[in-house]
């Protein structure tokens, strides 16, 4: 009978067998020696102090492995270069942003052929062509906002908005008419016209591009004091100029009951109508719809009853109650003067703009330096 450590068929040729064959049921192939990594040391190896008799060999999947990582290593180091490389040193420059333009603004005082007609507020706009219009800013009415190419609806209605913000302040707010703030205009415009706004505020200079008024409507609160109630006509229109540029352009009739600064008690009928047209333009970018703000590019202004040769850069001066304006034209203009130049225009009040009790101006050929709209 077998041993318990003796194969199925028998004991080993050898003669081993049990105890004595303790790892004879193993078999060390072919493969099983190729796959073992200790490898005896040398003679002179083992002489070492301390020495092991066998050392472990690298493995070969070990060994190709770490050669793959470096590859990898070496690779995403290329990329990264490469990448910060082509960063630095891009063919096309990014192209900047742009710059709003200066604003360029004309000024036209209109002068009348009479005396300025004077009553109270109410007679007087009840006798004007102003009798229909609104009163405020409930004249100022935006059109429907459609989407265009590449704005939305809402994008449109923001840049109509804001236009309607400017104008009431710009026109019918209170201190900015005395000439007692400007914050609420300023606080609408592109911050890249901050520069020539404040110029114009601060040094206000006819050359058509430093008058305060072309930004603003306002009277020197010294001379003048504007009724509350303000009449008010005009039209907005919108178009789409580029695939990032809105504009709209406003034309607005405003009216406005004057008396002059006094103090105490007032005369009844010492009132009289002062007419301001202005025509703007008005451009927006994405930003600017995004932050409420706008661009002003153009600003033509026509204002009486005013005298000619008055200096409107600053405050508009009108002719109140009974006063006429003077026989003379606009302040001459030098062609060879060195500076900054001056842009005097100066246009006539028509009688149809003075209310109607006012006496009729004699009849005659159009005076040469009548106001004519603008090309």
């Amino acid at each position: 009978m077998a041993d318990r450590g003796d194969p199925p068929d028998g004991p080993a040729e050898n003669g081993a067998s049990g105890q004595d064959d303790e790892y004879g049921s193993l078999v060390f192939d072919e493969s099983f020696v190729r796959a073992a990594r200790l490898q005896e040391l040398s003679a002179q190896e083992r002489m070492g102090e301390h020495a092991h008799a066998v050392r472990s060999l690298p493995g070969r999947a070990f060994r190709s492995g770490s050669r793959i990582a470096i590859a990898l290593m070496i690779l995403i180091a290329l990329a990264f270069g490469t990448a910060v490389f082509m960063g630095l040193s891009h063919p096309y420059e990014t192209p900047a942003a742009r710059r709003p333009e200066p604003l360029r603004m004309t000024l036209v005082p209109l002068a009348p052929r009479t005396s300025v007609p004077g009553g109270t507020p109410a007679a007087l706009f009840a006798s004007s062509p102003a009798a229909h219009y609104a009163k405020g800013r409930d004249g100022i009415s935006p059109p429907p906002a459609r989407a265009t190419a590449d704005f939305s609806e809402s994008q449109v209605s923001a840049a109509l908005a804001t236009v309607k913000d400017y104008l009431v302040a710009s026109s019918l707010d209170p201190d900015v008419l005395g000439g007692n703030a400007v914050r609420p205009v300023e606080s609408l415009l592109d911050p890249d016209q901050m520069e020539q706004f404040d110029r114009s505020v601060d040094e206000p200079y006819d050359d058509g591009q430093h008058a305060a008024t072309g930004w603003l409507v306002r009277f020197d609160p010294a001379r003048v004091e504007a009724d509350p109630e303000i009449r008010v006509r005009g039209t907005l229109r919108y178009t789409q100029t580029g695939s990032d540029a809105l504009e709209v352009v406003s034309d607005h009739t405003f009216t406005y009951a004057l008396r002059p600064a006094v103090s105490g008690p007032r005369p009844k009928g010492g009132a009289s109508l002062f007419t301001v047209r202005r025509e703007m333009r008005f451009r927006f970018d994405r930003e600017d719809l995004r932050l409420h703000r706008l661009e002003v590019q153009t600003s033509y202004l026509q204002a009486g009853p005013q005298s000619c040769p008055a200096d409107t850069s600053g405050a508009l001066r009108p002719l109140l109650a009974g006063e006429r304006a003077v026989s003379r034209g606009p302040a001459g203009t030098d062609p060879y003067a060195t500076g900054r130049p001056v842009a005097a225009l100066c246009g006539t009040l028509e009688v149809s703009s003075l209310p109607s009790g006012a006496p009729a101006s004699p009849q005659g050929p159009p005076s040469p330096t009548a106001a004519r709209s603008r090309p």
